[in-house]
């Protein structure tokens, strides 16, 4: 078998087309949360703590060149190696909050699964040699009553 057939058969088995559409909608709905945190949550934690910008958390590690600006894009712009936890902390809310609307996802679908009734089983077919069996049986209790 050749290579191409090969990979022909591992591409269209239905396990990877679920992969792919996965990594797809995965790799959108990443962006909508990091939006989200970035446009809506971390704003609003922002002005409750005051004027909080995660973001601008950083250490400088190296010298800073003279006419550099001091902000963390200027800084990373001019090579200067900095440890940006603030950048850290916002991909960890991120992770955080991807994590808890997949956990919300789940449970719901695990309720609308546990919601739907269970069909009844079908009453398992007596087999043909059973009945006769029984039959025979019925037959022979009717004659000994009878006889006597």
């Amino acid at each position: 078998m050749s290579m191409l057939q090969e990979f022909k058969q591992l591409a269209i088995k239905g396990n990877v087309i679920d992969l792919a559409v996965g990594v797809i909608i995965g790799g959108a709905f990443g962006k909508i949360v990091d939006s989200l945190v970035k446009d809506v949550i971390m704003p609003l934690v922002g002005a409750v703590i005051g004027n909080l910008d995660f973001s601008s958390f950083y250490i400088v590690l190296g010298h800073v060149p003279a006419g550099a600006a001091n902000n963390l894009d200027a800084l990373r712009g001019a090579g200067v190696p900095v440890f940006a936890y603030g950048s850290f902390i916002t991909v960890a809310v991120n992770f955080l909050i991807l994590a808890f609307i997949i956990f919300l996802m789940i449970k719901q679908i695990n309720r609308l699964k546990r919601e739907a009734p269970a069909a009844p089983p079908e009453p398992a077919v007596t087999p043909e040699d059973i009945v006769l069996l029984r039959e025979i049986r019925d037959s022979l209790k009717g004659g000994k009553s009878g006889a006597e």
